[in-house]
């Protein structure tokens, strides 16, 4: 309520204050003043307050980034994060300086050209060597940091190490589910048209390779190694975005995207490292995809290495815990379409 109290005061201080200087050249303007002629004092205080205020308000900049900088820096949790980490610092340089440049060039203009009696402006017209300068540095610049990125994105969407943890993550409204191979050690197909109340994924129990897949009520993922998040969506666009990993991927019905990364720090690690004893590390949708979207929230565990293997031991397949759901299988019209499909498909093949 008080940071409302103070944007309202402020607000409304600047308010009068445009208001004043309103009236002052209205009133400049009935004292018979014409276009061109000195307004007084009135040019050199605005003049000058241009300078203060962009001294102020770059003093104010560089106050409020270095004294908030661990609110809205979270620590890194991820062998990409770092990279991703040090392009984004580097770009941030690179267009704060272009920033502040630009914009003390801008205000110390408006106080050294300054409307003065007598004076006129010097005929500039153009410059080749000077457009060439500005023109060619920015492009090389801006060329390096759009390859940097370009590169570090392909190595985050490219293929997965072989070693790697495979893990479906699906969003629907408004929540998050994550699937598990079996002991085959591979993920099921899936089929939109089989989701029901109790399918949500949409799992195709006619292959082998789902019947053995597990969804547990939590995700857990190991400590350095490889993660391949399989992403996809149900209904809107969602995104899975987890900040300590600088890991951030749209989930798109139609269409499964992926994103693998390293975990670098377990969640007992960054419960040290901040000296918070509840740390958990959140998934969140970054995409406002509907009224529930505030809500969207799911906990990743990042276990040791064996932990991890103990604790993916203990799941079992989602089947094995609904067994009703088996008996309603061959009754189940989608179920009953899936399965005349493959025989379809498999029929196609053959012939070919």
């Amino acid at each position: 309520m008080l940071n409302f109290v103070i944007v309202i005061s402020v607000f409304l201080v600047l308010a009068i204050l445009v208001t004043i200087f309103r009236a002052h050249t209205l009133v400049q303007v009935v004292r018979g003043k014409k276009d061109g002629e000195s307004l007084g004092t009135s040019n050199k205080v605005n003049g000058a307050l241009f300078v203060a205020f962009a001294v102020i308000a770059l003093i104010a900049f560089f106050w409020y980034s270095f004294s908030q900088f661990d609110r809205y820096t979270v620590p890194v949790a991820s062998e990409h994060g770092e990279i991703t980490y040090k392009l984004f610092w580097i770009t941030m340089a690179v267009t704060c300086t272009a920033f502040i440049l630009t914009n003390l060039l801008l205000f110390w203009f408006s106080f050294r050209y300054q409307h003065k009696e007598g004076a006129k402006a010097h005929f500039y017209p153009e410059n080749h060597k000077l457009e060439t300068v500005w023109t060619i540095i920015p492009a090389i610049v801006l060329a390096l940091l759009v390859f940097s990125g370009f590169r570090a994105w392909n190595n985050i969407t490219d293929q997965a190490p072989e070693n790697a943890e495979v893990i479906e993550i699906f969003g629907f409204q408004f929540g998050w589910a994550a699937r598990y191979p079996g002991a085959d050690g591979k993920l099921g197909p899936y089929d939109y048209k089989l989701i029901d109340d109790d399918n949500k994924l949409g799992l195709d129990f006619t292959s082998q390779y789902s019947v053995d897949d597990v969804i547990p009520r939590e995700i857990h993922i190991p400590k350095g190694k490889p993660v391949l998040f399989k992403i996809r969506a149900r209904d809107v666009i969602h995104s899975v975005y987890v900040p300590h990993f600088r890991l951030q991927m749209n989930a798109v019905p139609g269409m499964p995207t992926q994103f693998w990364f390293v975990p670098t720090k377990s969640t007992a690690d960054m419960a040290a490292e901040t000296g918070n004893p509840d740390f958990q590390y959140e998934l969140v949708c970054n995409k406002i995809c509907g009224k529930a979207h505030f809500g969207m929230k799911a906990i990743i565990i990042v276990d040791e290495a064996d932990e991890y293997e103990a604790w993916k031991a203990k799941q079992k397949s989602w089947l094995s815990k609904n067994p009703d759901y088996l008996s309603s299988l061959k009754t189940s019209p989608a179920m009953t379409v899936a399965s005349s499909e493959k025989e379809n498909e498999l029929e196609a093949q053959a012939s070919l």
